[in-house]
């Protein structure tokens, strides 16, 4: 099959496209035949070594993708050969034509969710879900503040907090983005290239704050949403898409009092698989009926993962990039 290898960390630029063996399952795992996949801002961080983990070299990146199901390994009863589905594997192996992944993280697809959706589910819902559901434990009528708000992480952090009854405030950088964050339901958008985020947040609050705030991006950012945080607000910490990690001025949560909460969606879904299940459950309900759905930015054949990777690394994303084989 043909594939996208990392032979050594560094600039994504260096994949190659090749071809190398037919992966198979082993126990416990499932086959799928790749018809499209998700890029996710981590799959940089992965190929550059700059990820939480990892993987031994030479392997194949991308970490989400959908297709049909080829084999299952002994052990597998929850997906059968041929079904739709979608699967994950943190981070590796799904830039490819075949993808071998855990059964725990392969979930049949409804017939009305489409195979770019079921791809781009995955990271940016689950770790949406997982945020938002179980570490935030956001309450109907609660105001969330979304930083990166038009990318893959905060599209589905608009859509997945309007679900559950929120007033959503988007952060983004342009007004074309803006346009994106309500299309998806945005109440309010702050272009904190041209607006303060402290200031425009708490006159959209009544002087109060945020009740939760989502932030994928870091760096500054974050220490600006320490400053608009309500009283006994929890900020989220999903990621650093800035490149670069804050130093908190801890006098903030003391004053706020407020919680600093990380948000790790796949250690989560590995540490508990029956409650990431229901999670998705949920999910891809949410997007059979319409009430969610990933917006496509970009679509790529999988030869030009590395051009599609550009489009993320330079912010021209608004929502997911998408690969699909031949």
């Amino acid at each position: 099959m043909r594939a996208q290898v990392v032979h050594e960390f560094g600039d994504y630029r260096n994949l190659s496209y090749e071809e190398v063996d037919d992966p198979a399952p082993g126990p416990g795992e499932v086959l799928i035949g790749v018809e499209a996949v998700g890029l996710n801002f981590p799959d940089i961080l992965m190929i550059a070594g700059l990820y939480q983990d990892r993987p031994e070299l030479p392997f194949v990146a991308g970490a989400e993708a959908a297709g049909r199901v080829l084999a299952v390994g002994d052990g597998v009863t929850r997906v059968t050969v041929g079904d739709r589905a979608l699967g994950y594997k943190l981070l590796v192996g799904a830039m490819a034509e075949r993808f071998v992944a855990p059964a725990d993280h392969v979930f049949r697809l409804p017939d009305d969710v489409t195979m770019e959706q079921g791809a781009c589910l995955s990271l940016t819902y689950g770790t949406g879900y997982h945020a938002l559901v179980d570490r935030a434990r956001l309450e109907p009528g609660e105001t969330v503040l979304i930083t990166g708000a038009s990318g893959g992480v905060g599209s589905a952090g608009i859509q997945i907090a309007k679900a559950l009854g929120a007033r959503v405030i988007a952060a983004v950088g342009t007004d074309a983005k803006a346009e994106t964050a309500r299309s998806l339901g945005a109440d309010e958008v702050i272009i904190y290239t041209t607006e303060s985020l402290k200031e425009r947040t708490k006159e959209l609050t009544g002087g109060r704050g945020a009740d939760v705030i989502y932030d994928p991006v870091g760096g500054d950012t974050f220490l600006e949403c320490l400053r608009c945080i309500n009283w006994e607000g929890r900020i989220l910490v999903a990621g650093f898409t800035s490149g670069r990690i804050p130093k908190a001025p801890m006098n903030l949560p003391l004053l706020k009092g407020c919680s600093i909460v990380g948000v790790f969606w796949g250690a989560f879904a590995e540490r508990d698989p029956q409650a990431n299940r229901a999670n998705f459950a949920r999910l891809l309900d949410w997007t059979s009926e319409g009430i969610i759905g990933p917006r496509i930015s970009a679509r790529f054949p999988l030869e030009s993962a590395v051009e599609a990777l550009a489009t993320i690394e330079n912010r021209q994303v608004t929502g997911k990039v998408v690969l699909s084989p031949g």
